[in-house]
């Protein structure tokens, strides 16, 4: 140790931010003597940037870059300084600095494309197009570099065009950009997500360099389960997806998966992780489930991972919520990290597959149990989410091969607020381009749950209640369109389909009530759109199939006390419609029935809801201490991944297919005999010979979990 006052010691390693400290002050010191080369610059700029230095590498660029006014490479300087600019948040001062490399080196491609961003988030989006259609035009020559340009390029116009809801010119960028490069998983998933939002049938219409199957098994998770009623392909999709995009580093000091939960002395700690805690779906459903927990049971802590927010619906979760964390600007280590040091013993994924999801925390496994909820309609198809919570209807026994998690069940799966506002102007039909006298059938699930099996049956419906409109939630001209023109070479005049206005959710639901009854889609059907029709008394018939997003309007009907609108096949669905349509006495009663028991039925019982959701964390902690935590089910899905993508999901809706399992284990019978599979607890067993499963015989069903 070194005397007071003397010099340190000199064997300690000087610290990184001194070593940092110290490199800035000489390389600056050189810049002012003209010693400094711009490798040399890029270098130290580099180190100090990676070391989260950033202000102080942009001050070397630009103390470089006043010195070196002549400097023939220059606009590598500027350009490198309008990337630390734009990091900071200096969009103003990183639009200069690209507009002077332009000026200096106009045949500078990636800053055009940086300042196309940079403009986009200044909020001038046309000067933005202007400088990607300029990095198009400069791009004849075809070469390695002109093509990566391009197709980044690509991405940056299609994603403008899709925050825009130009979804036609959109498409035709990742068009574009997929005939260039076909391998390219993330413009398939925008590409397949673009189409469905359009109801562009064929969905997975081939291009010349990409297959319906490079489709198929390019589609995000979420989109798959819009696109087709095949759990096991949605199972073995998920997985595929996990294993291609989600960076799954070993958690290190963040890994609890064998922490021991001690409950003496102090409260069980839940963790929920979301980017939809704000005015999102989710955010509504979940609202007054932070108000209801059981504070002397449980604690709560709420993972923020969304876009910055505030609105009053978020300000009412963080007042809720006990422990609140933002986590949206923390990488994925220093989140789990934070959730290992809030002690954390049952980490809820709130987001599942969809937008803005952490998964690579859960991958972590910074907490001893995590578990699937709500967020995403489907399993996960990790090896770190050990628990799925459904219900009877959504997840029955024997629907449990299609999950990777162990499935345990609540009355009703989903919770809701019934603090909603509505709004209490009510509006008329009129109003609402509704005629006064006609049966009016409503959907307002997005234009993305629409298929075409689903549109052909409510052609049926429409024809046979003559009269009758369609009200529908607006969506872009050209959907509108599609979706006329369709209608009316089907015998259906374009008039009877009128399409709503997007409007903030008070005055949404305020609406809901000029509708008779909601016809919901398949096989992605209604589920937060489900409990607003139900809640503002609308009752709402649907189909319910094999996937958990098939299920859940069915879950959502029955937890709401009617039952008989659940239909089984295609033909009751239709049924069913029509008659309801000539029978307005019957439709009064159904909605008299919602309005009667709204505040006691399971679906709005929130108090019953939570009581048995912390019943289901007691059980999660009670199999980990008695080390029976199940482990996820991952068997043979690559397998189960080629099977399902042999299927034309477009020309056979598998929703009302009686042989669907038959279908797999004769692809998997297939398989058999080229690669030998071992055994699964799906549809595969080692007992059955290829040649028997081929022809369908079946081996012994899985027995049910616990819930």
């Amino acid at each position: 140790m070194a005397a007071a006052g003397g010099s340190a010691d000199p064997l300690r390693k000087p610290s990184r931010a001194l070593v940092n400290q110290e490199l800035f002050v000489a390389t600056l010191q050189g810049i002012t003597t003209s010693s400094v080369s711009l490798p040399e610059l890029i270098t130290a700029a580099t180190q100090l940037s990676g070391a989260g230095q950033v202000s102080l590498a942009q001050q070397l660029y630009r103390a470089w870059l006043k010195f070196n006014a002549e400097h023939p490479q220059r606009f590598v300087a500027l350009f490198n300084c309008a990337v630390l600019s734009n990091q900071m948040g200096d969009l103003a001062g990183a639009k200069d600095e690209l507009t002077a490399a332009i000026a200096m080196h106009p045949d500078f491609i990636p800053a055009y494309i940086n300042l196309g961003g940079v403009l986009d988030r200044l909020g001038a989006p046309a000067p933005a197009m202007e400088q990607w259609n300029a990095v198009l035009a400069r791009l004849t020559p075809v070469t390695g570099q002109a093509v990566q340009y391009k197709l980044a390029t690509l991405k940056q116009i299609a994603r403008m065009r899709a925050e825009q809801q130009d979804l036609e010119s959109a498409e035709a960028a990742m068009a574009e950009s997929l005939d260039l490069n076909p391998h390219q998983r993330d413009v398939i998933e925008q590409y397949v997500a673009a189409r469905l939002s359009q109801c562009k049938w064929p969905i997975a219409a081939p291009r010349d360099e990409l297959g319906r199957t490079a489709i198929v098994g390019g589609m995000h998770p979420l989109s798959l389960a819009a696109y087709t009623d095949d759990p096991l392909l949605q199972l073995a999709g998920a997985a595929r997806y996990v294993e291609q995009t989600i960076e799954e580093q070993p958690g290190g000091d963040a890994d609890r998966r064998h922490a021991r939960i001690d409950l003496r002395g102090r409260r069980l700690r839940i963790g929920y992780v979301s980017s939809d805690l704000r005015d999102h779906a989710v955010g509504y459903l979940m609202a007054e489930l932070f108000e209801v927990h059981d504070r002397s049971k449980v604690e709560v802590f709420a993972y923020y991972c969304g876009i910055p927010g505030g609105d009053g619906l978020q300000t009412r979760i963080k007042a809720s919520a006990e422990n609140w964390r933002n986590i949206r600007d923390l990488d994925d280590a220093a989140a789990a990290q934070m959730i290992v040091d809030d002690e954390i013993d049952i980490l809820v994924d709130v987001n599942g597959h969809t937008r803005d999801s952490r998964t690579a925390i859960f991958a972590r496994r910074p907490a001893p149990i995590q578990v699937n909820w709500l967020g995403f309609p489907g399993t996960m198809g990790t090896p770190y989410h050990h628990y799925i919570i459904g219900d009877h209807w959504i997840t029955p026994p024997e629907g449990e091969l299609y999950y990777s998690e162990t499935v345990v069940r609540l009355p009703c799966y989903q919770p809701n607020d019934r603090k909603r506002v509505v709004d209490p102007e009510r509006p008329s039909r009129a109003q609402c381009g509704l005629p006064d006298a006609a049966f009016v059938f409503c959907c307002f699930n997005g234009a993305q749950k629409i298929t075409r099996f689903t549109f052909e049956r409510w052609l049926k419906i429409l024809t046979a209640a003559p009269g009758s409109v369609l009200w529908l939630l607006e969506s872009t001209p050209a959907t509108h369109e599609r979706l006329a023109a369709f209608a009316e070479a089907h015998g259906i005049a374009r008039e009877r389909l009128v399409f709503a206005p997007k409007r903030p959710n008070a005055q949404h639901l305020a609406r809901y009530p000029l509708a008779d009854l909601f016809l919901d889609t398949a096989p992605y059907g209604a589920h937060t759109t489900a409990s607003d029709a139900l809640w503002m008394g609308v009752p709402m018939i649907t189909i319910s199939g094999r996937a958990f997003a098939s299920r859940v309007c069915g879950s959502l009907v029955r937890s709401a006390g009617l039952p008989e609108l659940v239909c089984e096949t295609e033909d009751d669905y239709v049924a069913l419609a029509v008659a309801l349509a000539a029978d307005r006495p019957r439709i009064a009663g159904l909605k008299a029935r919602l309005e009667a028991s709204r505040m006691t039925c399971d679906l709005f019982n929130m108090e019953k809801l939570v009581d048995r959701l912390e019943a289901l964390y007691g059980g999660m902690v009670a199999d980990h201490q008695a080390g029976r935590l199940p482990e996820p089910d991952l068997a043979n899905l690559a397998a189960y991944m080629s099977v399902g993508l042999d299927i034309d999901h477009e020309a056979t809706d598998l929703m009302v297919e009686p042989g669907y399992h038959d279908l797999y284990r004769a692809g998997l019978a297939r398989r058999n005999l080229v690669r030998p599979l071992q055994p699964d607890a799906r549809l595969w067993a080692d007992e059955i010979p290829a040649a028997d499963a081929a022809a369908g015989a079946r081996p012994p069903i899985r027995k049910a979990r616990a819930s």
